[in-house]
């Protein structure tokens, strides 16, 4: 970790690993200057009530492949090292004794996953532990974030902040154009045999086709 550096966590199931997460954290790689982006898989996502379609090897492999041409992108196992529930604050807290500060931090989520932070493990104490880079969806810009969480208006900054003590984090609305990609719209356009290179970089493709996830059990052997 190089001491003043910005570093970006988009995390999730990333089940798979889609142009709408790439486009969420290359808009917030560019509007806050952000040295690294990390790409997590979680291990157990606590606010998604199926389990992942995918296992956490090709989850991972998926997420390394689609920033393979990305070399201020990474992919973490992080998350998938860690037994049970894969909750933020606890990736935080490992981070923090890693050596970042929590104003180095920052966690790019979409507006609407926002809007439910109220739910997560040791809210609102999870605000401290990062700023929080709210992405607009579809390229829409994220004007709901005070809204749909009054309580938390004053911690709403431009994306030009600047953290002036290790702890100073913020919630940073930020607009850009993202694709209107959905993992689940990937699956149903698999299932019905449909193209999805407009959905996925075509690394990701590839590995998705070579062992014929996300296709309905006995497929493989049809097609053979």
């Amino acid at each position: 970790m190089t001491s003043g550096a910005r570093l970006g966590l988009l995390g999730g199931t990333l089940d798979p690993t889609h142009f709408g997460h790439l486009d969420a954290a290359e808009t917030a790689r560019q509007a806050l200057a952000l040295d690294e982006v990390w790409l997590l898989p979680s291990h157990d996502p606590p606010h998604r009530h199926a389990d992942p379609m995918a296992t956490s090897f090709h989850r991972f492999a998926m997420a390394t492949l689609a920033i393979v041409d990305r070399p201020q992108y990474r992919a973490s196992d992080i998350e998938l090292r860690r037994a049970g529930p894969s909750y933020t604050i606890d990736t935080l807290q490992e981070l923090h004794a890693a050596g970042w500060a929590p104003s180095q931090i920052f966690f790019i989520i979409g507006v609407d996953a926002f809007a439910d932070i109220a739910s997560w493990r040791a809210f609102p104490a999870v605000l401290d532990a990062s700023n929080f880079v709210v992405i607009g969806r579809a390229g829409t810009a994220p004007a709901p974030v005070a809204s749909r969480a009054p309580a938390l208006a004053a911690r709403v900054e431009t994306p030009t902040y600047r953290a002036g003590h290790p702890h100073d984090t913020k919630i940073l609305p930020v607009n850009g154009p993202t694709r209107d990609v959905s993992s689940s719209l990937i699956r149903t356009r698999l299932r019905d045999r449909q193209r999805i290179d407009d959905l996925v970089p075509a690394s990701v493709e590839r590995h998705i086709m070579a062992h014929g996830l996300y296709r309905p059990v006995g497929s493989l052997h049809e097609e053979r």
